[in-house]
């Protein structure tokens, strides 16, 4: 991998992240369609961390305040009932359900399901399933309603972006406005509910550079740039669902399934 490749790969990470259209699909479409060799699930997991890092630093307040707030509540009973407290657990518990699953089919994760007939199959089936929750959501509770059964439902929901294709960040706004709450107060808790569980999957991916499974200087430079074009993108898509629905999104997916979807059946790239 060189730098030229290295640098559309993290542009291509930072800004299909948070977006909700797969940051992994598309790090499997635009090497076939460049004539690159697949990075492979480990690159795309390390270079996470570099977006990860953006949602760490533009939240950090809140972070800050949640864990200290929540590890005070331990010994303190008057502020168990607090939002931020609450929120530590909710995180927390609400990663579980996707670190179990994801260790007990992470031979499937990074094997069999990147093939691009189901990252186009599941950028469309859960494209409608976005529209479906866009319409049939009420969006009147904020981050403040949260509880820990919707808390623990969005953890479950996350579950999905373990299939390529599906986006951690739509699976999990998703089941958001299903539960009713608008799509901001979605974003915000999917970006905080999703830096464990990414984090444990890019360190768990780490080794495979000491062990010579990843190129190192191009792995760093793709990290680096995942990190300066996620944080743009988190600050843009927070302020777009405030007026926006995500229904350009859900457009967005089916088109681009639609496109694969006839690449694939006209031979022009191969789905392996």
């Amino acid at each position: 991998m060189n730098f030229v490749q290295a640098t559309v790969l993290g542009i291509v990470q930072g800004l299909t992240e948070f977006l909700p259209i797969s940051s992994s699909a598309h790090l499997l479409i635009v090497p076939r369609l460049l004539g690159w060799k697949d990075p492979g699930a480990a690159f795309t997991a390390v270079i996470q961390l570099g977006t990860m890092l953006a949602v760490l630093l533009y939240f950090w307040r809140d972070i800050v305040r949640i864990i200290g707030t929540w590890f005070r509540s331990l010994t303190n009973k008057e502020l168990r009932g607090h939002l931020d407290a609450r929120m530590g657990w909710y995180v927390g518990l609400g990663t579980i359900p996707v670190s179990v699953i994801g260790l007990a089919f992470n031979h499937l994760i990074e094997g069999p399901a990147r093939n691009l007939w189901i990252n186009a199959a599941s950028l469309i089936v859960m494209g409608l399933v976005l529209m479906v929750a866009e319409w049939a959501g009420r969006q009147k509770l904020e981050v403040g309603d949260l509880n820990m059964r919707d808390g623990l439902i969005i953890g479950g929901f996350q579950c999905l972006a373990l299939i390529p294709g599906s986006s951690r960040s739509g699976s999990t706004i998703t089941g958001g406005l299903f539960l009713g709450y608008t799509r901001e107060a979605a974003a915000r808790y999917s970006f905080l509910l999703s830096i464990p569980a990414v984090v444990l999957s890019g360190l768990f991916e780490l080794r495979k550079v000491s062990e010579g499974g990843l190129p190192i200087a191009g792995t760093a430079v793709a990290t680096v740039v995942s990190f300066v074009v996620g944080y743009a993108s988190i600050a843009w898509l927070l302020k777009f669902l405030v007026r926006h629905s995500t229904l350009l999104f859900t457009y967005y997916r089916v088109a681009l399934g639609g496109v694969l979807i006839g690449l694939l059946a006209a031979g022009a790239i191969t789905a392996t």
